[in-house]
């Protein structure tokens, strides 16, 4: 993640990832403004071109091939990528709604989400139809049906809903691939049926009669049935019926009809049309709010209105990033003009495909490969990323003026004497914590709910206390989610030990910055910290807040054991197994985030491993008896196995195979992006017997990476541990395994007391 030099001044959110934003975030990331700061908010990481989504289901494009990684060219831009779903929008507090996390404030706001088909005005369509649009819960549902494909016997009918461009393109793409799955297995193709509706008497409406006749004959020569003219009025399982009476058996119905805006635009009182979709003036800003702009599907330029297309929601990301740009910086938006004709390649399925512009048609394989021509340049401007440097991203005149702004603001808030510790101030603190809501416990006697000096709390007879500190710099531009990483990070030796957590003091380091800003990171950090620290049964009794060039956050955790039930380092037994809770790799992986080479699913996958409480694996292992375990950190998982080895007086043997591991996490090891921290713990492989022999092993390299919330690495009795394991998977840790075993200390001593295996 990058660190700004200049304070921040406004918070511009984008809210959707289509193609109008995915220009916006790219030409700020060419020229950023001093000041400005982007936030992305998409439930998606990855969002797919919908000009090559046809040649992704013929089977012509990989996955990649077809989709934008969101995460990664956020982190290219310079702004937050915060992977939630918006809900709404609070106009009056300048406020997006997100559906489970803290809303988040703009001074600007730019919509670009899309639009979706009106499955819920045809009784039953919502429940049995699949709208294609949005392209995620299409693709889930088009592998599903891939995989059906391949234990399926006897005929298969899909019904397409919808005849214009997308739906005919659809309907071929999907014969043409579905076709060559069941050659390819040796079943008979012609047992696939393909339907085509429409109300309209017409396919492909709004294209000349040229460009119609084309694909009403590819229809025909296809064997596709189209029925022109009789609405669908009824979907059930497995049955589609039309106005008309007609019934027609099906498998599959897809929906790619007319489509509108999210009924949740209803409730922010702007203006909108009968679909739904946001009136915008030809600046993109909504009619009735100027701090609020809208492009793509989801917008209606009132005076210039146009099919909702690709090719608008690309030409409008240009004037929308400048317009942007413009309000940001006291200057008045420009008027935006769409062309008044427009080129649409549409493709029949098999590599060909079909130019229509106005009144012109022509078509041939080679209009397929200018297609995936222009497609293939599109996409490359948004993953092949360029290196950035420093001279290019010079001010231009109105961003010169924001980092004049800047400047006074930096000495504002920034030149501060350090005598007060570099505390935040105490109203911003309050404010921030205000809303937050721990847990109370009747062991606290004085703690956040009562502030005073220091936390006081009582301990039960019997019990044991353990104490432990963690602390460590954000990773991601996301406070909400870095905040639920440090506080599950933080709690991990406390659970590792076989304890119940009590109480936490947070230490929190915040760069300087307007105070509304600053409020509002703290406020999301303590967020989702406070949410880990509730699930867990831990109080948050009190903390420290100061300034400084990077946001990072700790906690020192207070938790009670009975001191008879300890789980240590030092409690291996030989012929005990070796188990690991959670897959490895966060370190090799973050590394490649900040150098942009990493995939956004790839960091999904390790977030969501990290915000993963360690607590009821802990209590499980506890149950099968464990009395030696530890949580996988910044040692690494040798690291950590070292220094469980040595108490214990035993040896151990690990096996490279089973160890799970995060996705990407080997092929970004293996091209050499690794942790800073990596050469610290390597030089822990003297330990290892025969190293040499291991070294060239692919996963190697990852037994040392540094691990940030990590799983658990314990040993069980070997008759239990397969038990253990499908308890512990049942919990919903399903990467689980048994990595190794403990065997008996070499009688030459504790010099190498780690064997590998594969």
């Amino acid at each position: 993640m990058r660190t700004p030099d200049q304070p921040v001044l406004r918070d511009i959110v984008l809210i959707g990832g289509g193609h109008s934003h995915v220009g916006v975030l790219k030409r700020f990331a060419m020229n950023p403004v001093p000041g400005v700061r982007l936030t992305l908010i998409c439930r998606d990481t990855h969002t797919p071109y919908s000009g090559m989504l046809p040649g992704y289901v013929a089977g012509h494009y990989s996955y990649d091939d077809v989709h934008i990684d969101l995460s990664r060219l956020a982190e290219y831009a310079g702004a937050r990528f915060y992977r939630a779903e918006a809900m709404g929008i609070d106009r009056d507090q300048k406020r997006v709604i997100c559906r489970g996390r803290p809303d988040v404030p703009y001074d600007i706001l730019s919509i670009n989400i899309g639009s979706s088909p009106r499955v819920n005005e045809v009784e039953g369509a919502s429940d049995h139809a699949v709208p294609v649009k949005p392209i995620t819960g299409f693709n889930n549902r088009w592998l599903a049906l891939l995989s059906r494909i391949e234990n399926h016997d006897g005929p298969l009918a899909v019904a397409v809903v919808g005849a214009g461009a997308g739906g005919v393109e659809l309907t071929l793409a999907m014969q043409f691939r579905l076709k060559n799955e069941l050659k390819q297995r040796g079943k008979d193709p012609d047992q696939l049926h393909f339907h085509l509706f429409d109300a309209a008497d017409q396919i492909l409406p709004t294209h000349n009669p040229k460009v119609r006749e084309v694909f009403r004959k590819t229809l025909s020569n296809r064997g596709v049935k189209v029925h022109l003219g009789s609405p669908v009025s009824k979907v059930q399982e497995g049955l589609l019926i039309t106005e008309s009476g007609e019934t027609l058996q099906t498998d599959e119905v897809l929906w790619v009809t007319r489509a509108g805006g999210p009924e949740w635009l209803k409730d922010t009182g702007l203006a909108l049309d009968d679909g739904l979709f946001l009136r915008v003036r030809d600046t993109l800003q909504v009619e009735n709010d100027d701090s609020i702009f809208a492009a793509g599907d989801i917008a209606n330029v009132l005076n210039h209105p146009r099919e909702k297309a690709g090719v608008f929601a690309v030409r409008q990301g240009p004037p929308l990033a400048d317009n942007l740009k413009r309000l940001a910086t006291g200057k008045d938006p420009k008027d935006f003009h769409p062309q008044k004709k427009w080129l649409a390649l549409i493709s029949t399925g098999d590599k060909y495909a079909v130019a229509s512009r106005g009144d012109l048609q022509f078509d041939g394989a080679w209009v397929w490969r200018w297609k995936d021509w222009i497609d293939r340049r599109f996409m490359k401007k948004f993953n092949d990323l360029p290196p950035m440097e420093e001279e290019s991203k010079l001010p231009d005149t109105a961003a010169a003026q924001n980092a004049e702004e800047a400047s006074q603001a930096i000495s504002a808030v920034a030149m501060r004497c350090g005598g007060c510790g570099a505390k935040v101030g105490s109203t911003v603190l309050s404010r921030a914590l205000g809303e937050l809501k721990p847990i109370e416990r009747d062991d606290i006697l004085i703690g956040l709910h009562a502030p005073d000096d220091a936390a006081v709390l009582t301990v039960p007879p019997g019990k044991a206390v353990v104490h432990t500190v963690d602390f460590f710099r954000a990773f991601i531009d996301d406070p909400y989610i870095f905040g639920k990483v440090a506080a599950n990070h933080s709690l991990g030796d406390v659970f590792a030990m076989g304890a119940e957590a009590q109480s936490a003091t947070a230490v929190a380091t915040v760069p300087y910055g307007i105070e509304s800003k600053v409020e509002d990171v703290v406020y999301q950090m303590m967020s989702g910290a406070v949410e880990v620290l509730n699930e867990a049964g831990c109080a948050l009794v009190g903390g420290h807040t100061g300034e400084g060039k990077e946001l990072a956050l700790g906690f020192a955790v207070n938790g009670l054991i009975d001191p008879e039930e300890v789980m240590s380092k030092g409690g291996l037994k030989a012929g005990d197994a070796l188990i690991l809770t959670k897959p490895i790799g966060t370190g090799t992986l973050f590394a490649a985030h900040a150098k942009l080479a990493a995939k956004g699913r790839w960091i999904d996958s390790a977030l969501a491993s990290m915000i993963q409480s360690n607590k009821a694996a802990a209590d499980c292992l506890r149950k099968f008896g464990s009395k030696a375990c530890t949580d996988v950190t910044g040692f690494g998982l040798l690291g950590h196995l070292v220094e469980m080895t040595k108490p214990s007086g035993v040896d151990a043997e690990l096996d490279l195979s089973a160890i799970p591991i995060l996705p990407g996490a080997e092929e970004t090891a293996a091209a050499g992006i690794l942790s800073s921290l990596q050469p610290a713990n390597i030089r822990l492989r003297r330990g290892i017997r025969d190293q040499e022999k291991w070294v060239n092993h692919a996963r190697y390299p990852l037994i040392f990476d540094p691990q940030t919330a990590g799983g658990l690495l314990a040993s069980v009795a070997a008759d239990k541990a397969e038990e253990c394991v499908r308890e512990l998977k049942a919990l919903g840790y399903p990467h689980t395994a048994i990595i190794g075993r403990i065997t008996a200390q070499d009688e030459s001593g504790p010099i190498e007391p780690i064997s590998l295996r594969d």
